[in-house]
């Protein structure tokens, strides 16, 4: 009798889990259990804070170290723009055969290319070491630096030498370039933070060079 009952109500149980799985009402119901399962699962407002307080702090970290590396990218860039000029403004006298200007504008903060006057002979040690003449008849040599450079607003012109004379407050300071390849005999330092770097031009060469400056 008690095996009869038994398997009565093993029958009755499979059939209603059965007719619950194929009512409409069942699977919306178990729909609804797995939506909520995945809602519990999602992000709380306390871990979201955690990964914006982390990303904040390593932005803050690396900020300076970012300004850094443009500053230093803005100084190494003035050093190389000006060496460029000054080459520039060496072979261009000695190609064309005439004295070749580089004008600084120190409170600008620029440096330009030009040709010098035919007459134009201040004292200076290369003087005496320029061409008598001009040698013409070849081309115009096109440079392939620029002509004008403007350094960059956090980069200053600390010292501006020409022939031992100081020209750091002057409007302008001009310094030449001959065709036998002398030219007046330069110190530029720029100053950019706690970065010093110095240019000198060796006038019997007019070959620039880069060194630390020592204070």
């Amino acid at each position: 009798m008690s095996h009869k009952w038994q398997e009565t109500g093993d029958r009755a149980a499979a059939g209603k889990a059965h007719s619950c799985d194929a009512s409409p009402a069942c699977a919306a119901g178990a729909f609804a259990q797995r939506r909520v399962t995945r809602h519990v699962s999602a992000f709380t407002l306390i871990e979201i804070m955690i990964v914006v307080a982390i990303i904040g702090l390593m932005a803050a970290m690396g900020v300076p170290a970012v300004f850094q590396t443009f500053r230093k990218e803005g100084m190494r860039r003035a050093v190389s723009d000006v060496q460029q000029l000054l080459a520039d403004a060496r072979a261009r006298a000695i190609y064309s055969g005439r004295s070749t200007l580089v004008i600084v504008h120190p409170a600008e903060k620029t440096l330009e290319i030009t040709d010098a006057p035919a007459d134009a002979a201040p004292p200076s040690p290369a003087a005496a070491l320029a061409p008598d003449g001009a040698s013409g008849g070849r081309p115009a040599l096109r440079l392939s630096g620029q002509s004008t450079v403007v350094l960059p607003e956090n980069v200053d012109i600390a010292m501006l030498e020409i022939n031992m004379y100081d020209f750091g407050a002057a409007d302008e300071a001009r310094i030449r370039f001959f065709p036998n390849g002398t030219c007046d005999e330069l110190t530029l330092v720029l100053h950019a933070g706690d970065e010093w770097e110095k240019i000198t031009l060796e006038f019997s060469t007019s070959l620039s060079t880069v060194g630390p400056v020592t204070q």
